[in-house]
């Protein structure tokens, strides 16, 4: 079989933030998805167009963001997924990878509820979903809260800013999280088309013997 070069693998990072702190986590995302060498799309899912509708559609690998409020996921992150109804029905998501990031005020906050409602919400897609990856940080006397994961989540990236702070205050540690799980995900979707790209023409070429 010869050696084929397989395509650059599209990832959308489509989040909702309300005061900015998950913007923030948003960019992280994408910069560690391009360290990857995705081709990456940020999509403000408040603010949707037809054409990012079609971004989030040709993707391999889709990472949701969504600030948790009052216990979940924010409203506007709601109306979104409520919006995708039609794609759910059609498959139309079914089969690219799916990953999540959430940031609230305090250290719990209730995150794991958001970041187990995007898994929910993607797994209803029938998408293929892929968690942090990390070990938990700061939990033994010479850890530090300037590690990765510092919050132990494992289903997805967790931060947390101060409620009275600016987007200056998310956490350093935070953002770094949010960039290994970018990278993460790339990696793992470049894996995935290559594999794909592979399994395809070890196809073709059998098709046309029986041709």
């Amino acid at each position: 079989m010869s050696l084929i070069a397989a395509p650059q693998p599209r990832v959308v990072v489509a989040f909702h933030s309300g005061y900015g702190h998950t913007a923030v986590l948003a960019e992280a995302v994408r910069r560690g998805a391009e360290k990857a060498d995705a081709n990456v799309a940020l999509v403000a899912v408040d603010t949707i167009t037809h054409e990012q509708w079609q971004q989030l559609d040709a993707a391999d690998a889709v990472i949701f963001g969504a600030p948790t409020y009052m216990g979940g996921a924010s409203a506007g992150f709601h109306a979104f997924a409520e919006a995708s109804s039609g794609r759910y029905l059609n498959g139309a998501w079914a089969d690219k990878i799916a990953a999540g990031f959430t940031n609230s005020a305090s250290k719990s906050g209730d995150k794991l509820n958001t970041l187990n409602f995007l898994a929910s919400f993607a797994a209803q897609h029938r998408m293929i979903w892929v968690g942090l990856g990390l070990a938990p940080g700061w939990n033994a006397l010479q850890a530090s809260e300037n590690d990765l994961n510092r919050l132990g989540f494992w289903v997805g990236a967790g931060a947390q800013t101060p409620q009275d702070g600016g987007i200056e205050t998310v956490h350093e540690a935070d953002i770094a999280t949010a960039e290994y799980l970018g990278t993460r995900v790339a990696e793992q979707a470049a894996a995935l088309v290559a594999g794909r790209a592979v399994l395809a023409e070890a196809v073709t070429p059998a098709v046309a013997a029986t041709d």
